[in-house]
């Protein structure tokens, strides 16, 4: 089974008009909504958690954040805006002490994150004990740029699902059916598609709530073995 996260961003941004899409695609059968740290003020940051709690979806807010001080202040907003996930940053412990008794999941990013939008660096290896180091702290899960990585893709994968009985997400640049099998295939819990679905790469000509559709079945035939 792997699970779809719509993204509300394109390029590693936060729409501006984010609410006004959510509200367009709350009712086509997702279920995992989220949108990245930077784009909107935090008072409509907020009304968009919001929106997407209201409406019985899961949240997620994903940090892309460059910098240790846009970090924890993305943190200390999601202590206070209260997505049920915060995904994504490398810093683990600070983050943590931020969170602590909120109820927010977090999933830190594991490897070496470059740039913006952000990529994944470093060897398998490395990855590897950076996730079993993120799990020794006790974080809920981890978030993985699978996508974003410029080696082997699936064998990256299977490698960290295979380090920790935590969930993995897949973020970033899953553009296709194939690679969400693929994903499925190496065990990720989950994956995010957000500027692919936007830009109509899914399903040629067909609009959102048509791209939406294609992941939604995608993950679903996966799930039945197809």
């Amino acid at each position: 089974m792997i699970e779809f996260i719509f993204m509300l961003t394109r390029d590693d941004v936060t729409l501006p008009d984010a609410r006004a899409v959510y509200a367009q695609i709350a009712d086509t059968g997702v279920r995992h909504v989220g949108c990245k740290d930077v784009g909107l003020p935090a008072d409509e940051l907020s009304a968009l958690m919001e929106d997407i709690r209201s409406s019985g979806h899961e949240s997620y807010l994903e940090v892309v954040s460059e910098t240790e001080e846009a970090t924890l202040a993305s943190a200390r907003a999601a202590a206070e805006i209260g997505p049920d996930h915060l995904i994504g940053g490398t810093l683990i412990e600070p983050v943590q002490e931020i969170l602590a008794g909120t109820g927010v999941r977090f999933w830190p990013y594991v490897g070496r994150i470059v740039g913006h939008p952000c990529l994944l660096r470093g060897g398998v290896d490395e990855i590897v004990a950076d996730t079993e180091r993120a799990a020794s702290l006790g974080v809920d899960g981890i978030n993985l740029l699978a996508y974003r990585y410029d080696g082997d893709v699936e064998a990256l994968v299977r490698a960290v699902v295979g380090a920790t009985d935590l969930p993995v997400i897949c973020a970033g640049s899953v553009d296709s059916v194939e690679r969400i099998r693929a994903l499925e295939r190496c065990g990720a819990w989950g994956f995010t598609i957000g500027t692919a679905a936007l830009d109509g790469a899914l399903v040629d000509g067909a609009p959102l709530s048509g791209q939406l559709e294609a992941a939604l079945d995608a993950a679903a035939s996966v799930n039945r073995g197809a």
